[in-house]
C-alpha cells in the first residue's frame, strides 16, 4: 500500500514538472483586432466606407421623415376644411410614406450589414495570413485575439498588433 502511494506521489510530481516545463516552453502572443481595425490603413478605409453608406441611408430616411412630418402637418391643420375624400387621400399617402420609410430603414440595415460582413471578412482573411506569418517567424506557439479571448490580464510585451499593422499596411502599399 505504501509503495502504491509513493508511486502515485511520484507520478503526480512528474506530471506537474512536465506541465510546468511545457508551459515554460510555450510562447504566447496576442493581437488586438479592434486596434488593428482602427489603425491599419485598410481598416480605416473600411470604416470610412461603412460610415459613408450609413450617412447616405440616413439622408434618405431623413428626407422621408420630413415628408411624413409635412403630410402630418397638412392633415392636422387642414382636417376641418378637407373633404372626406381628400382627408382619406392624405391618410393613405401618410401610411404609404410610413411604409416606405420602414422598408428603406430595413433595406439600408440589410445592405449595411452585408457590406460590413463582406469588407470585414476580406480584411480578416488577409490579417489572419499576416498574423500567422508573424507568429511563425517569431516562434509563437499560440496567438490569440485579445478582444475575443476573455482575458483579464495580459502582458503588453506579448502584443503583436503593431507588427501586424506595419506588415499589413506594407503589403497594401503599391510598390513603385
Amino acid at each position: 500500500m505504501r509503495k502504491c502511494r509513493l508511486r502515485f506521489a511520484g507520478t503526480v510530481c512528474l506530471l506537474g514538472a512536465a506541465a510546468s516545463l511545457a508551459a515554460a516552453q510555450t510562447k504566447l502572443g496576442y493581437v488586438d483586432a479592434q486596434r488593428i481595425l482602427e489603425k491599419s490603413s485598410e481598416g480605416r478605409k473600411i470604416v470610412a466606407r461603412l460610415n459613408e453608406a450609413d450617412q447616405k441611408n440616413q439622408a434618405i430616411i431623413t428626407r422621408l421623415d420630413d415628408d411624413i412630418r409635412q403630410l402630418q402637418a397638412k392633415l392636422s391643420t387642414q382636417r376641418l376644411t378637407l373633404s372626406e375624400e381628400a382627408a382619406a387621400r392624405y391618410s393613405a399617402d401618410l401610411e404609404k410614406k410610413n411604409t416606405d420609410r420602414k422598408r428603406q430603414a430595413e433595406d439600408a440595415y440589410a445592405y449595411w450589414t452585408q457590406l460590413r460582413d463582406r469588407l470585414f471578412g476580406g480584411l480578416q482573411t488577409e490579417l489572419v495570413a499576416v498574423i500567422t506569418q508573424v507568429g511563425k517567424e517569431k516562434g509563437y506557439d499560440l496567438v490569440i485575439d485579445l478582444g475575443k479571448s476573455g482575458a483579464v490580464y495580459w502582458n503588453p510585451a506579448l502584443d503583436l498588433s503593431e507588427e501586424v499593422i506595419r506588415r499589413y499596411d506594407a503589403s497594401k502599399t503599391p510598390t513603385k
